[in-house]
């Protein structure tokens, strides 16, 4: 649908009003950068979040969750596989190049190159091509319905085409947007200064560092003393202490992200249905929930999306908490209990991953499944869930996807998919119904299915959602967020 005139004119006249301040801030972040290359990551916490002060995207989604106009300033759908879209005019990068309908034709192009693709082609794969029809005026073609197109584009940042033939995006950057970068020291901090170029809203902020601290005692302690202004994944158990800190408050927000035990059915004996649902049964998420979180996790109900998803299932109900039903599935599974299956986490990256994943494998072990739990950097994770695809038989993982959109985090699990390690047709024959149209009472039926299919096999155990906690310094104002992003242009200086 065409976005109202009304929020164009009130968002610019907003950002219009928006003075300027004279204010550093420090933004905490759990692990380095992998990547300055925006199409080279999916990580919207961490690479992406800072790339996002960096480059442009067409459009933003906003604290609320509500898709904003940024570069855009208007999009519709024209047909079912065709979107127009509208852009800013006279904006450019700081070099100086064209921020137009050209410029977003070759960034489709370079993500949508079958020769070389990208970490997030796949997100681009039902993209037929790019219209080019004016400098601020273009059309996205796809080669079936595409509902989630603008949500998905609100993760795709710009490159200027003339620097990048030049330059190293992995290793440089170019800006187009409200920051540039002024120092780069990997493993350790990045610090942007405002982009005096910039075709927007002025930065509120004169400088902004991101600092690597991995350890959460660290960042609580930095935040407390007054050496960062923004953290996230704050422990339940901390945010009243640090509410009593007079340098900063603290909160939780629910979150758009399911944490789950992920299993590789590739592998005997997580090919086992009635194993994989055994270990469903033994794990007892209340307690998880009120033990470890405060409540403040919502134990999912056996399925990975949360309410905020279009496509998530309200029917649907947690296996409950049933060591005896485990150990008859157990025995019934046939599968030898004498062996020790590998339990991979990935250290520092989840909110309190390391007493989750302990607890979990005490209740395996509670009956009878015995575990090995192997800690390794988020790097190495990746690169054996992604790019070896040799994942361990168990991990803990949390996912979410920026549409918030079924279409999305459900496709992680799609047959084929690098990232799925679980091979359903009937699950993926929902899928396929789901986004072959746009009829919305359509794709809501198609995902139902599929989240039943998903819920009966039980390719992971169903643990919760992840509570977006955070903790800011009284010198800013910051509401928090459930999407993961991580952004100095979501604060601003405290009265």
């Amino acid at each position: 649908m065409t976005l109202s005139k009304l929020l164009t004119t009130t968002a610019a006249a907003t950002m219009m009003a928006l003075p300027a301040f004279a204010m550093d801030v420090t933004i905490a972040q759990t692990s380095a950068v992998n990547t300055l290359d925006p199409h080279g990551s999916a990580s919207v916490g961490l690479d992406l979040s800072v790339l996002s002060h960096i480059y442009p995207t067409l459009i933003l989604r906003a604290p609320d969750y509500s898709l904003q106009p940024s570069l855009a300033t208007d999009w519709e759908a024209v047909d079912d596989n065709t979107w127009k879209f509208t852009l800013t005019e006279g904006a450019t990068f700081a070099n100086g190049e064209p921020l137009d309908a050209e410029t977003v034709a070759w960034n489709i192009a370079r993500v949508t190159d079958a020769e070389n693709p990208k970490r997030i082609s796949s997100w681009f794969s039902q993209i037929d091509g790019v219209n080019v029809i004016s400098p601020t005026e273009f059309e996205i073609t796809t080669s079936s319905p595409y509902p989630a197109l603008p949500a998905q584009l609100s993760m795709f940042m710009l490159l200027p085409p003339e620097w990048a033939s030049e330059h190293d995006p992995v290793t440089e950057t170019m800006s187009g947007f409200k920051y540039q970068m002024t120092e780069y020291v990997p493993g350790d901090h990045i610090t942007l200064s405002p982009n005096p170029d910039f075709w927007g809203e002025a930065a509120q902020f004169d400088s902004v560092t991101f600092r690597v601290i991995p350890e959460t005692a660290s960042r609580v302690a930095a935040l407390m003393a007054g050496e960062v202004d923004l953290i996230n994944k704050v422990p339940a158990s901390e945010i009243a202490r640090i509410e009593e800190s007079p340098n900063a408050t603290a909160g939780a927000v629910d979150s758009t992200r399911s944490v789950f035990i992920k299993f590789n059915t590739e592998k005997a004996p997580l090919d086992n249905k009635a194993f994989r649902q055994a270990l469903n049964y033994a794990v007892d998420k209340e307690l998880i929930a009120d033990a470890l979180f405060d409540g403040l996790a919502t134990v999912s109900n056996c399925q990975v999306m949360t309410p905020d998803y279009f496509g998530y299932n309200p029917d649907l109900e947690a296996y409950p908490y049933d060591p005896e039903r485990a150990r008859e599935l157990l025995e019934e599974s046939g599968v030898d209990l004498s062996q020790t299956i590998e339990f991979e986490l990935p250290a520092a990256t989840y909110l309190q991953g390391e007493e989750v994943t302990q607890a979990v494998a005490q209740m395996f072990g509670d009956v009878g499944v015995k575990t090995e739990i192997q800690t390794m950097e988020f790097g190495a994770y990746l690169d054996k869930y992604r790019a070896a695809h040799d994942l361990g038989r168990l991990s803990l993982l949390g996912q979410a996807w920026a549409t918030i959109d079924a279409d999305g985090l459900l496709t992680l699990f799609k047959p084929g998919n690098q990232y799925s390690y679980w091979n359903d047709e009937a699950f993926d024959e929902q899928l396929v119904a789901g986004i072959a149209t746009t009829d919305p009472e359509e794709r809501e039926a198609a995902y139902k299915k599929a989240t039943e299919i998903m819920c009966e096999e039980a390719p992971v155990v169903f643990l919760y959602a992840q509570p977006a906690t955070f903790g800011a310094s009284t010198r800013v104002t910051y509401e928090g967020r459930g999407d993961d992003w991580l952004r100095a242009f979501d604060m601003s200086p405290a009265d």
